[in-house]
């Protein structure tokens, strides 16, 4: 761990001016670290001042760049030569780190709800606890202190740049095909993830799906490796009266936080009693609305096939929205999950890429949006009597071709529903 008076002797450009790189510039200002520059490609305009005059020469003569996450290596190549200086806000967090333990949690799925049903776990145990990172405030804007514990969620675009992480605790949940265009290829995808373990020591924790077991090992990591036990968790899954943790799709991020619970000494009666409070993200397998034996679901964070897939499996009689901006490598295998979707309904700008995964699969119409969507399933709905249904928005694909991002479509989806649900059930 750095002093704060030895990160004083460095100097820095902060390059991007999104959440983190501005919380970089507050640390900076706490910590009185005078030597550091700013640039972003697109804020001309923001903090003048300090915004470097030549960049190449700078990012040249600087000891650190401290980069924001989501700028590709690969679609930069300018900074690509100075790939050994770059480091991001996590780092800086872990070169000044206090003697709270921490915990970081990454993958491609599930990242968001793992956090959030940690941070309830320990909040419900009476543990002091801070969240952040890829998830709401910035990790340097987190309050540190004894005894405390900080749960950080980690994107593979931190990771992938990281160079000083240490977490106590370390979770990788899972790895899919996603951000190809980003990283470049899968292996380049996993190792940014497996980065969260390089510095762990044997006195550190990690806990890792099982499938990424030998890729662990591979690596001859030092940190106590944990493979939480689904089985383990559903022997205690039917005592959690909780419908949001009711269906499968929540097996995967409920079994680490179980064996998280298990190895700091919290037991099963506490943990089912803390569980049983928990509510869900928004977005994230959201059950909003229900009437009339329909059910609403918007899991508008469902950006690639292996996200949906999980509420493909946990339903039946779905009729299923789909589509938006596709995923690179992202396939649609429904061999197994045909029985559960009466209707697939293809909305966004790339409906011909959806059109050639279900034809012939799936019983399917082109709607286009969500209003055409909507118009279309009500009509669909009275065929099928008497029988529970659900409405599904677990769109496989990013949003960005109709929406501003997950959220905006979530919301706009939830919003349809809730007016069109009073007008014609």
């Amino acid at each position: 761990m750095l002093q704060t008076s030895k990160l004083k002797e460095l100097s820095f450009l902060v390059y991007g001016l999104g959440l983190s790189g501005l919380s970089v510039i507050r640390f900076f200002k706490k910590h009185k670290i005078k030597k550091f520059k700013v640039w972003d490609d697109k804020q001309k305009n923001l903090l003048k001042n300090l915004r470097t005059k030549n960049l190449n020469q700078t990012m040249s003569q600087v000891d650190y760049i401290i980069l924001a996450p989501g700028i590709s290596l690969l679609k930069n190549k300018k900074l690509s030569k100075f790939r050994k200086k770059i480091i991001t806000d996590i780092d800086l967090f872990y070169l000044t780190k206090g003697k709270s333990r921490s915990i970081v949690v990454t993958g491609t799925n599930g990242k968001s709800t793992t956090c959030k049903l940690l941070q309830h776990l320990l909040k419900k145990n009476k543990l002091k606890i801070s969240l952040g990172g890829n998830i709401g405030t910035p990790i340097l804007d987190l309050k540190s202190s004894q005894n405390s514990y900080i749960i950080i969620e980690a994107s593979s675009f931190q990771l992938s740049h990281s160079k000083f992480i240490c977490p106590d605790y370390a979770f990788v949940l899972n790895l899919t095909n996603d951000h190809l265009d980003w990283h470049g290829n899968m292996k380049s995808y996993l190792n940014s993830k497996l980065k969260i373990f390089h510095h762990q020591s044997k006195n550190h924790y990690a806990f890792i799906n099982k499938k990424l077991k030998n890729s662990f090992l591979k690596k001859k990591f030092s940190s106590k490796l944990i493979v939480p036990n689904l089985k383990e968790y559903k022997k205690i899954k039917f005592k959690i009266k909780n419908e949001y943790l009711s269906s499968n799709i929540n097996d995967e991020n409920m079994s680490f936080t179980f064996a998280f619970a298990n190895l700091i000494g919290i037991s099963k009666k506490s943990f089912i009693r803390s569980m049983k409070s928990f509510k869900g993200l928004s977005h994230r397998f959201e059950i909003f609305l229900k009437k009339d034996k329909l059910t609403f679901i918007n899991d508008s964070k469902a950006t690639s096939f292996q996200a949906a897939q999980s509420a493909l499996r946990s339903l039946k009689n779905i009729y299923w929205i789909l589509g938006g901006y596709p995923k690179k490598g992202d396939k649609i295998k429904i061999t197994n999950l045909r029985k559960n979707i009466n209707k697939c309904y293809l909305i966004g700008k790339n409906t011909n890429f959806f059109q050639n995964q279900v034809d012939g699969k799936l019983n399917f119409c082109v709607t286009k949006n969500l209003h055409n969507t909507l118009m279309q399933i009500f009509k669909d709905i009275k065929v099928q009597k008497n029988v529970n249904k659900n409405i599904l928005l677990s769109p496989a694909a990013a949003s960005f071709d109709q929406f501003i991002n997950f959220e905006n479509r979530g919301e706009v989806f939830k919003s349809l529903c809730k007016k069109y649900a009073r007008k014609f059930i």
